[in-house]
């Protein structure tokens, strides 16, 4: 199971840290994700890393704003968001990609997700 916290109302330019705590014994062997969807938007993939944190993957519209990490030891995965923008508003997602080593960029191979947690940009 995946438990996603964090989000909230934020002011333009103002930060938040998404958490998502994941139960299981093999978070370790997860590769991990963050999507979101907007509003009559579709879900997105925002960022990714591989089940070692090595390799990260950043969709365009964050690079350079947002970090993502993760802690094997307390199996959670997190989103750092700086500069947060209007435009960043969006119920946002963790998933995981069971038994995959590299940072997974395609929805369809993630396995399991969290609940979503509300991220509201006021400009």
């Amino acid at each position: 199971q995946l438990q996603a916290s964090g989000g909230g109302l934020v002011q333009a330019g103002g930060s938040l840290r998404l958490s998502c705590a994941a139960s299981g014994r093999t978070f370790s062997r997860y590769a991990m994700g963050w999507f979101r969807q907007a509003p009559g938007k579709e879900r997105e993939l925002v960022s990714a890393i591989s089940w070692s944190g090595v390799s990260t993957y950043y969709a365009d519209s964050v690079k350079g704003r947002f970090t993502i990490s993760r802690n094997n030891v307390k199996n959670t995965v997190y989103l750092q968001m700086n500069t947060l923008k209007p435009e960043d508003t969006a119920v946002y997602y963790c998933a995981a990609a069971s038994n995959v080593r590299q940072a997974v960029l395609i929805e369809r191979e993630y396995d399991y997700w969290g609940q979503g947690t509300l991220v509201t940009v006021s400009s």
